[in-house]
């Protein structure tokens, strides 16, 4: 008598059966070539058993590529699922881990929570490794480009989603064989790759905080100016296919001293050895705008295609790493005729604080949990009209999130604001007037002792730190003699922008080089009626909030792909946006704006003497120098506001 597999292994040989039936190529999308002869995916040989009395089901297989390498996928859903969409994440970040959070019988306990709301309701939750990492096969590269002139492989982001998605709906048979993709960060990346060529499954797609053109405003330059946490997270993420977690050996203590010791950015990833990390070689050979970050932005592979996947694009409104890659996207699409709907949602979250709590940041308090209304209101029933048939909700074009108000606003275009000058004057004043006295506000700037983006002791590895430094209180480098304050009247009526604010600064040096750092500030009144019921937060009383902080590097004044030097003496007019806000400054308030010239240590410190490469500079290169900012006459300096009624 044959006795009966233990339900278990009867469950998993089912699974395995199912998970080996061959596919049959389906022609591919355009500019795709078409998979290779389909294999039998491997079932993971660590298959983390789901018992009899759990709720879901979970197959972890290696799914083939059209190249013959295979990715570690993660399938999961709650048992009885049928007819269900799928909904993917493709990551660099560990799937395994994704979907083993916690060893628990219910399946919203061991993934991340804010998938709870989809598994409840019939979706098949998939999570990838991106080949190279974690549990995959290949090899990892940063931010792979597109096939063509960085990548002759054939193989990218593009084509390995179209063949997850493929090898998806004909092997999940549980599935109605429509699928969406969500994802933040990298995982933003990945979402949007899926987009260009998709396959014909991929029905909608939700990019939250995306990197998109790493040298403009993402994660590893800020116009021109570096970002010296990404030696960390290239080391990070190019060693040990990610697993071991490695860092830089720095030590404990204060970054600030620590980046300051070492010198340039180069002399640091020496010192550290670093320096031969591929994607840190990439970094140091192009300083510069150079066609290895401009053939693979993406907001320009996108626009150079029609859009056929609906999509939701979101950030936050203090985004720390991702400010500008959502917004770039759909400035590159929202004018073309003929495409799928396009939406832009800005929360008032950190980076990936959409998919978390959304009650606080830092000190600020909001109405309630917006991350988790944002999902409930808007992510899910876009998902659901797309992948299940639902109603069609009809998101607008914007819905962002006015900060100062608490409230949530539609919008049928972005961006809503008018732009309109906020003049620096004589004095360290502001206004909306046009100075009538001219002159200029000057310091001396030195790269001996940069301006800290943090109070000191600063450790970039301290999420406390880390997250919320973009709505730090900026009177912590009140006094200091190396930047200059304009603040305006109190408001006696609110002042609503909706935009990215631009700054249009005259700035001069007696260097040939040199960064311009602006913060656009709300200063809160003395008198804030709630500050004695803040408990552990900090009182908002007198509060300088950050609305917005961003910086420019002078060599790159006329042309980002050719550095040139500053004239010694001579103004120069500065034009470059700030990140998008919807913010409400209220009465009682008042608006400050400061400019400076370093934000150290997350960004490299200039040494304000032309060299050809800032990370292969001297010690002598760095040398201090006078810095003015121009008001009025023929340097008539302000941030334009998005101003709207």
């Amino acid at each position: 008598m044959t006795t009966p597999p233990h339900p278990f292994i009867a469950t998993l040989l089912l699974a395995t059966a199912a998970l080996s039936t061959p596919a049959v190529a389906a022609p591919a999308a355009p500019a795709i070539a078409a998979p290779v002869t389909p294999m039998t995916p491997d079932v993971v040989d660590a298959y983390d058993p789901v018992l009899p009395d759990a709720d879901f089901i979970r197959r972890e297989v290696m799914v083939p590529m059209r190249d013959g390498t295979k990715l570690y996928t993660a399938i999961v859903m709650k048992k009885g699922t049928a007819n269900g969409p799928i909904l993917l994440w493709r990551s660099p970040y560990d799937a395994h881990g994704d979907v083993t959070r916690t060893k628990s019988l219910r399946l919203v306990d061991t993934i991340p929570a804010m998938d709870a709301p989809f598994v409840e309701d019939g979706y098949i939750r998939v999570y990838q490794d991106i080949r190279g990492l974690h549990r995959s096969e290949g090899q990892f590269v940063m931010n792979r480009p597109l096939s063509g002139p960085l990548n002759p492989t054939g193989i990218d982001e593009s084509t390995d989603a179209y063949d997850t998605i493929d090898w998806l709906v004909k092997n999940v048979p549980e599935s109605n064989g429509k699928v969406g993709i969500i994802g933040s960060s990298y995982l933003g990346f990945t979402s949007l790759m899926a987009e260009i060529n998709p396959h014909p499954a991929l029905k909608a797609a939700v990019p939250e905080s995306p990197m998109v053109d790493g040298w403009m405003g993402d994660d590893w330059f800020h116009n021109g100016a570096f970002r010296v946490s990404g030696f960390d997270y290239a080391l990070e993420q190019s060693t040990g296919k990610a697993d071991a977690g490695a860092a830089i050996p720095h030590g404990a203590g204060d970054d600030y001293t620590r980046y300051l010791a070492a010198g340039s950015a180069g002399d640091y990833a020496k010192k550290y050895g670093v320096e031969n990390v591929p994607f840190v070689r990439k970094l140091i050979e192009n300083p510069a705008y150079t066609e290895f970050w401009s053939l693979q932005a993406v907001d320009k592979l996108m626009a150079a295609r029609t859009l056929t996947v609906p999509t939701m694009l979101e950030l936050g409104q203090w985004d720390q790493e991702d400010s500008y890659g959502a917004p770039a996207v759909y400035n590159a699409l929202k004018d073309n005729p003929g495409q799928a709907p396009l939406t832009l949602v800005i929360g008032p979250w950190r980076h990936s604080g959409a998919n978390h709590y959304g009650y606080d940041l830092g000190a600020l308090t909001f109405a309630g949990d917006t991350a988790a209304q944002w999902r409930r209101d808007w992510v899910k029933p876009f998902l659901d009209h797309w992948l299940k048939g639902a109603p069609d909700p009809q998101p607008p074009a914007a819905i962002t999130y006015a900060t100062g108000i608490d409230k949530w606003e539609q919008s049928p275009r972005w961006p809503m604001g008018t732009p309109t000058p906020y003049y620096l004057g004589a004095d360290h004043g502001a206004g909306f007037a046009l100075p009538v006295k001219s002159g200029a506000a000057s310091w001396l700037s030195d790269p001996a002792n940069p301006v800290p983006f943090l109070p000191r002791p600063i450790d970039m590895s301290d999420a406390t730190q880390w997250k919320p430094w973009l709505v730090r209180d900026q009177r912590f480098v009140s006094g200091r003699p190396d930047l200059a304050t304009f603040t305006g009247a109190v408001l006696d009526k609110p002042v609503h922008i909706m935009g990215a604010p631009g700054v249009d600064v005259f700035i001069a040096t007696s260097g040939s080089d040199a960064d311009v750092v602006v913060k656009l500030i709300d200063v809160y009144p003395d008198d804030v009626p709630e500050a004695a019921s803040q408990g552990a937060k900090p009182s908002m009383a007198g509060y300088e909030l950050p609305i917005g902080i961003e910086i420019f590097r002078g060599r790159y004044l006329k042309s980002f792909a050719h550095p040139e030097p500053l004239t010694p003496g001579k103004f120069n007019r500065f034009r470059f946006k700030l990140p998008n806000v919807d913010h409400v400054f209220l009465p009682g308030h008042r608006i400050a704006v400061q400019v400076q010239s370093s934000l150290f240590p997350l960004y490299d410190r200039n040494p304000q003497t032309f060299v050809p490469n800032i990370f292969l500079a001297k010690p002598a290169d760095y040398k201090a120098a006078t810095m003015q900012v121009g008001f009025g006459g023929a340097t008539p300096s302000a941030v334009m506001l998005p101003v709207v009624p």
